[in-house]
C-alpha cells in the first residue's frame, strides 16, 4: 500500500467556483505558469504517485462559494487517478485546507476528531485540534492560548480487503517565516513569536500522538511542518525543533514503542553540518537562487513501520524522477513542494483490535 502527502502550491487558483478545473491559458498563482501548465504537471505527478491515499496540504478551500470535496473529486475525474475519494475535516479560514484523497476500492476513510471542546475537558487530555490549548509560550507562569490556523485531520482508515484500521493524521503547521517585519529587530521578534507558537502545536500534536500510541493504535501522522533540525538559528534558543518533540526524539525517557519512524528526518538529525534530504525548493528573488528545505513528512508507528519504504519524489534528488524528463518537468511545475511517499503492507497490523474511536 501507497501512502502520500502532497503540499500542493495555490491549488485552489485551479478551480473555478463550482469546482470545475480551469484548464486556460491564463496564469496560474504560481510564478510564470499557467493553469493548464499546472494541471497537466500535477495530472502527471498525482498519475505517477499512483497512491492508494494522498493527504493534500493547501487543498483547495471550503467557503460560502466553494466546496473543497467537490474540486478535489473533480480533478480526480479530469486527471483519470483512481485516488477519487475524499475526506476532509475541519474548515479553516486560510484557503488552505488539508484532505485526504483516496481510493474507494482499497480503503475507508473517516473523519474522527479525538479530544474534548475548548473548555470542557481536563488537564489529562489534550483538547479537539478546532479548539483552544493552553501553554506557557514565554516563562511569565501565565498559560498562554494556542489555537491551529489549520486544524489538523484526523481520521480512522480502514483496509477493505482485510479490514485492518490505522490512524492518520494530517498536519500543516504553523510557517515560522517573520512576515510582516519592517526591519531587523522585527524579524528577530516575529521569528521568535512564531516559533513557540510552532513548537507549541507540535507539543499538542505530541500529546495526541502519544494518546494513540499508548492506546495500540497503529499511527500515520504526514504533512507539510515548516520545521526541521537545524533550519534556522533560534532553534538553539529552544533546544528541539517541532518534528523531533512530534516524534518523541531528544526527550530521556521515551520508551521506543512511544517513538515515531521517519528515516528522512533522522538522517537531517544526523547531519546538521552536512547533506540531507530535501522536500521543498523556493526561489529567494532578493538573492536570485534557490532555497531547499526537509519540510514534508510521514511519520509511523513501530508497527506500520516494519518493512516499510520511504521515497521523496525529488526531481534531482531521485534517480528515477530525474532519469524520466516529462516527470522531472512536471515536478518542478506543479509545486514548490514535492510529494512523500510510504510503502508499508498492512497485512503487519491486520490482526490488531479496532483502534481508538472519537469519543461519544
Amino acid at each position: 500500500m501507497r501512502i502520500a502527502t502532497y503540499n500542493v502550491e495555490w491549488f485552489d487558483a485551479l478551480f473555478s467556483r463550482n469546482g470545475r478545473p480551469l484548464h486556460d491559458g491564463r496564469w496560474s498563482a504560481r510564478h510564470n505558469v499557467t493553469r493548464a501548465d499546472q494541471l497537466d504537471a500535477l495530472g502527471i505527478v498525482f498519475n505517477a504517485l499512483d497512491a492508494d491515499a494522498v493527504m493534500v496540504i493547501e487543498a483547495p478551500d471550503t467557503n460560502r462559494k466553494r466546496d473543497t470535496v467537490r474540486a478535489l473529486e473533480q480533478f480526480a475525474d479530469w486527471a483519470g487517478i483512481r485516488a477519487r475519494a475524499v475526506e476532509m475535516g475541519f474548515v479553516n479560514e486560510t484557503q488552505q485546507e488539508i484532505a485526504v484523497m483516496y481510493d474507494p476500492l482499497v480503503l475507508r476513510a473517516r473523519h474522527d476528531p479525538q479530544g474534548a471542546p475548548a473548555d470542557l475537558g481536563n488537564d489529562s487530555e489534550p483538547p479537539a485540534f478546532n479548539s483552544v490549548y493552553h501553554l506557557d509560550l514565554d516563562t511569565d507562569r501565565d498559560r498562554d492560548p494556542v489555537r491551529f490556523s489549520k486544524p489538523p485531520l484526523e481520521l480512522a482508515m480502514e483496509v477493505r480487503e482485510n479490514d485492518a484500521a490505522f490512524r492518520m493524521i494530517g498536519v500543516h503547521v504553523k510557517s515560522k517565516a517573520p512576515h510582516g517585519a519592517r526591519n531587523a529587530r522585527d524579524v528577530t521578534r516575529i521569528s521568535i513569536e512564531n516559533r513557540r507558537k510552532q513548537l507549541a502545536q507540535c507539543i499538542w500534536l505530541r500529546e495526541r500522538v502519544e494518546r494513540h500510541l499508548i492506546a495500540g493504535d497503529p499511527l500515520m501522522v504526514l504533512g507539510d511542518f515548516n520545521d526541521g533540525p537545524g533550519l534556522d538559528e533560534y532553534e538553539k534558543l529552544f533546544g528541539r525543533s517541532g518534528i523531533e518533540i512530534v516524534l518523541g526524539e531528544g526527550e530521556e525517557g521515551v520508551p521506543p514503542d512511544l517513538r515515531l519512524i521517519e528515516p528522512h528526518a533522522r538522517q537531517a538529525l544526523s547531519r546538521r553540518l552536512g547533506a540531507a534530504p530535501t522536500s521543498a525548493r523556493f526561489y529567494i528573488e532578493k538573492e536570485k537562487r534557490y532555497l531547499s528545505a526537509l519540510l514534508d513528512y510521514i511519520m509511523l508507528s513501530q508497527d506500520l513501520a516494519q518493512g516499510a519504504t520511504w521515497r521523496i519524489w525529488h526531481p534531482f534528488d531521485d534517480p528515477r524522477c530525474f532519469e524520466t524528463p516529462e516527470l522531472r518537468e512536471a515536478l518542478l511545475t506543479a509545486s514548490d513542494h514535492f510529494p512523500v511517499t510510504v510503502d508499508f503492507d498492512p497485512e503487519v497490523f491486520a490482526g490488531k483490535e479496532k483502534v481508538s474511536a472519537a469519543p461519544s
